[in-house]
């Protein structure tokens, strides 16, 4: 019922919508002449209204060139492998020298890997980059079977082995624990393609210590609360049709919630700008809005199983994870460098819940294992943005050089 009202709503708001850009468009040529003033606010409102949907389908990276030392090259998106819920992505460049290999493991948590767009841009020109480029569940027949905890590490491990031994894998925020998880399974079994190091930003490894708001909301309720309330199936208009989500709007909604005022007065910034003809700035609020009202669903397995495994339970710190009924032992992991990154003010992930994962990779040499705590940064602040340029990065590039 809950995706189908969403999907009702949608599709009755697309005429004003359409009606909302075609005035929008009449209305362009007259901005800015003198006694037209009034047109420019009817204008920014046709725009606003225009604007006033979520898209459920993933914007484009537009990485096209990048500068390899002093030369300009070509950026190619090439698909290394694919399975109905994941594209291995990979970010190809025509050039002679060798870089080191780097899977970058996107969060699956409502947005699409675009929103790590910033992380991929500094990667390219000194690494051979890769990455999870995970679908949206309401975009996958049912009869692709389903998609759970232990599938999203299986996934990890098959990417690594596609891109074979001396990789070295990034995970960003969610996926720190499944990629943990995965790199524990691969040593435990001795897979050759186990990575040459590992690093977790602003992850959940152990979501006990110093817990915030959303750690809180995903413990304070049984897990049979979360599939009550959150969970629907997909409606029959889309490919996904009958499956089991958790919906990306909901995501969203949540996220938007937790800062609710900074999100109204960027909207009530971006009309002004809009109204006044100040196209740079607008343009600025838009891109981040366009990005971040992309979402995708989360299969509901997935996400029920995230939610009990890594944020009631904390099952990795506790020592308590099975993968495919096999204990995961971090332990294990002896041929792995680790290096952990928090940010002061990560209100998403505190800081301690990532470098927790120090005290249960009890195999690795204190030699291989680094932490870097960043200074007045938030969430997004850890992997994107100047402090993450010039900062953190520096950090990861030391950190995969030393084990190259």
């Amino acid at each position: 019922m809950l995706y189908s009202a969403y999907q009702w709503q949608t599709d009755l708001m697309k005429p004003l919508r359409r009606a909302a850009a075609g005035v929008q468009g009449a209305l362009k040529p007259f901005t800015g002449i003198p006694g037209f003033g009034g047109l420019a606010y009817v204008g920014a409102i046709a725009e606003m209204v225009s604007r006033s949907a979520l898209t459920h389908h993933r914007p484009d990276f537009g990485i096209e060139r990048v500068l390899v030392g002093n030369e300009e090259v070509a950026v190619i998106e090439q698909v290394a492998h694919r399975t109905p819920f994941c594209t291995l992505l990979h970010f190809r460049k025509d050039i002679v020298t060798a870089q080191p290999k780097v899977l970058v493991v996107a969060p699956l948590s409502g947005h699409f890997a675009t929103l790590l767009r910033s992380t991929f841009r500094t990667l390219l020109p000194e690494h051979d980059v890769y990455m999870t480029d995970w679908h949206n569940a309401r975009d996958i027949p049912v009869e692709a079977g389903e998609f759970g905890f232990d599938d999203y590490v299986e996934h990890v491990i098959t990417f690594l082995e596609v891109l074979g031994p001396d990789s070295h894998v990034i995970a960003v925020c969610q996926p720190c624990v499944h990629a943990l998880a995965a790199v524990a399974v691969m040593a435990q079994t001795k897979n050759p393609a186990q990575p040459s190091s590992m690093t977790l930003m602003a992850g959940p490894v152990d979501t006990r210590v110093n817990p915030t708001n959303v750690n809180k909301l995903a413990s304070e309720k049984p897990i049979s609360w979360f599939e009550k309330n959150l969970i629907s199936k997909v409606p029959a208009c889309h490919k996904g049709r009958g499956r089991r989500v958790y919906p990306g709007f909901l995501q969203l909604f949540a996220f938007m919630s937790m800062n609710s005022a900074r999100h109204r007065k960027a909207h009530q910034d971006l009309f002004m700008h809009l109204a006044a003809g100040e196209v740079e700035k607008a343009e600025e609020i838009k891109d981040f809005y366009d990005e971040y009202f992309a979402v995708l669903d989360l299969t509901a397995e997935f996400y029920l199983e995230t939610v009990e495994r890594v944020f009631q339970n904390a099952a990795l710190a506790e020592g308590t994870l099975t993968y495919r009924g096999m204990p995961v032992d971090p332990g294990a992991i002896r041929r792995t460098a680790l290096l952990t990154i928090e940010g002061e003010r990560d209100d998403i992930c505190a800081p301690g819940q990532t470098v927790a994962a120090h005290d249960i990779c009890t195999g690795i040499k204190p030699y291989m294992k680094r932490h870097h705590y960043q200074a007045g940064v938030g969430h997004y602040g850890v992997f994107s943005g100047r402090r993450w340029e010039n900062q953190i990065y520096p950090m990861v590039r030391s950190m995969i050089l030393s084990m190259a």
